[in-house]
């Protein structure tokens, strides 16, 4: 079973840049895509076969995730089930009979680390959220999280320090989820591969000179990573400032 993450940041400008034809050439059976930036119907998202999901945020034009599975899931909820996470269309959580699979687009720290205060709420209760999931059945967790875990997630990671997506309490946050009987399937198979990136500013030709950071992710259930196949970056794929991540799994 093949699963696809994709930031498109904004799905109908996305479309115009070959959307459809760079994912099908990945052959995946569930894509799961963040800050789609739009509600379904605003545009013609041409993926027969598949069944769709969307969660979007109230605020028009803002974040926003969707998956589209092959396979019918079992059940399908939108959010965590608390309400001041639950406006900006930023989960859906996907029941399958061997495993959860949650899309998440995690909120920005923001400039100067003006949302960090949320963010830092956000990861508790995410966390937990996820910890009640692996209770009844293994999770598989991917999306824009916004974090370069390590410095070798990053290009720069010095000059970094400290600002939104490498900051000590988003790193922190991450190290105590993967410390939670959690895996990042990509560092795992990959532990000392540098240059790995899947987001680039679109300032300064920093993709050009893949000057970019680590901050897709597929994570999941220690229990799984025995089925984990392969877990990778595919930076040549265009379309957005992010790239697709991609999953397979032996089920």
């Amino acid at each position: 079973m093949r699963l696809v993450s994709w930031n498109v940041n904004g799905l109908r400008a996305c479309l115009k840049k070959g959307f459809q034809e760079s994912l099908m050439g990945l052959q995946p059976d569930v894509i799961c895509l963040q800050e789609t930036k739009m509600e379904r119907g605003q545009a013609e998202v041409e993926l027969p076969g598949y069944h769709e999901y969307w969660n979007s945020a109230e605020k028009k034009g803002y974040s926003g995730t969707a998956v589209f599975s092959r396979e019918m899931p079992l059940s399908v909820s939108y959010g965590m089930g608390i309400d001041h996470h639950d406006h900006e269309g930023r989960l859906i959580t996907l029941e399958y009979p061997s495993f959860w699979l949650v899309d998440c687009y995690t909120p920005n720290a923001q400039d100067g680390l003006a949302r960090i205060d949320y963010r830092m709420q956000w990861e508790d209760d995410l966390l937990e959220y996820l910890q009640s999931l692996d209770k009844t059945k293994p999770v598989v967790y991917c999306g824009d999280l916004n974090v370069a875990h390590e410095e070798i997630d990053l290009k720069n990671p010095k000059t970094n320090r400290g600002n939104a997506g490498f900051s000590d309490e988003e790193r922190s946050k991450m190290t105590r989820l993967l410390s939670s009987g959690f895996a990042d399937t990509f560092r795992r198979l990959h532990p000392e591969e540098t240059g790995a990136y899947s987001w680039w500013s679109y300032r300064f030709h920093a993709r050009e000179k893949n000057a970019g950071w680590r901050i897709d992710y597929f994570i999941v259930s220690d229990r799984l990573m025995d089925q984990v196949q392969a877990s990778s970056i595919h930076p040549d794929i265009f379309g957005s400032d992010h790239c697709p991540v991609s999953l397979d799994l032996i089920l």
